[in-house]
């Protein structure tokens, strides 16, 4: 996506900055004071998905969100750095540069994957809502497979791709996940999946990505985190955050009744509750370590 081009009616344009931090340049938002929190967004998502959210952290926290690489606004400055252990070490680069140190991670779906990486690189406290630790259910579940593999096949999937979803009822695969947004945020997910820089980048994620080694080493995260997952959801199965969060030393879980797969978008003021509630009872001890990756 490009800035000049895309940029107007973007949630929270005027906070947002361009950081070239090697290899990538990213497109990053921060607001509000205090502790920080950092936002990772899901696969296919970008900034725009805590446009509900940021403002309500904003309160009580400094917050940061970011496009992860190939997504939105973020440039990718390299082709196979898509992994989830690469993407981990290139955001933990970022938020070096930013002088960010992350009270928390806050992630959704896949960005809740990447917070758990991130915590075994540096003990960091993980909330993750409806987080993707097994294969994805629904169309997700056909979806982002069958596009993975048309990427390696034929590089120019991704302009196919946007092309047939521009066109397609955008608000149907929005239901499908078990959420209904607003007209807005249903608008804003047809200019993402729009764009074949953003389903290049999508792709590129999830061809490269693989939750096995993240699963085998869950018991090593010593940190505290909570999964928070909607009843609804049907993309990530909401019995994946009990079964993995009992995985975890200082693993917990909660189920929100009546939420689907983009719970953050339906409810921020609900989310943002139940966040701050997990900061503010955090431990001295649960202080991030920081050790460079």
């Amino acid at each position: 996506m490009d800035w000049r081009r895309d940029s107007a009616g973007w949630p929270h344009a005027q906070r947002s900055t361009f950081e070239r931090v090697r290899p990538h340049l990213w497109h990053v938002q921060q607001m509000g004071h205090g502790p920080d929190l950092v936002l990772l967004h899901g696969a296919g998502g970008a900034t725009h998905s805590w446009r509900g959210l940021m403002p309500c952290l904003a309160e009580q926290f400094r917050v940061t969100a970011m496009d992860l690489p190939g997504h939105g606004f973020t440039r990718r400055g390299a082709m196979q750095r898509s992994s989830l252990p690469l993407m981990a070490e290139d955001t933990w680069r970022l938020l070096d540069h930013l002088d960010c140190t992350p009270t928390a991670l806050i992630g959704h779906s896949a960005g809740g994957a990447l917070a758990l990486q991130m915590s075994i690189t540096r003990s960091t406290p993980v909330f993750g809502i409806n987080t993707a630790l097994e294969d994805f259910s629904g169309v997700a579940g056909w979806l982002f497979p069958m596009m993975a593999r048309f990427l390696a096949i034929n590089p120019l999937t991704s302009s196919a791709i946007s092309r047939m979803l521009r066109t397609s009822d955008v608000n149907g695969l929005l239901k499908g996940t078990g959420s209904t947004l607003d007209a807005e945020g249903v608008a804003l997910y047809a200019r993402c999946l729009s764009n074949a820089d953003h389903i290049e980048g999508t792709l590129a994620m999830m061809s490269q990505w693989s939750l096995r080694g993240l699963r085998g080493r869950l018991d090593q995260i010593t940190a505290p985190v909570h999964l928070l997952a909607g009843s609804a959801d049907r993309t990530v199965a909401p019995a994946t955050s009990e079964r993995m969060a009992a995985r975890m030393a200082h693993g917990t879980h909660e189920t929100l009744t009546g939420l689907g797969h983009l719970a953050h978008e339906e409810a921020p003021e609900e989310v943002a509750a139940r966040i701050t509630a997990f900061v503010q009872h955090l431990p001295e001890a649960s202080a991030p370590v920081q050790m460079r990756p």
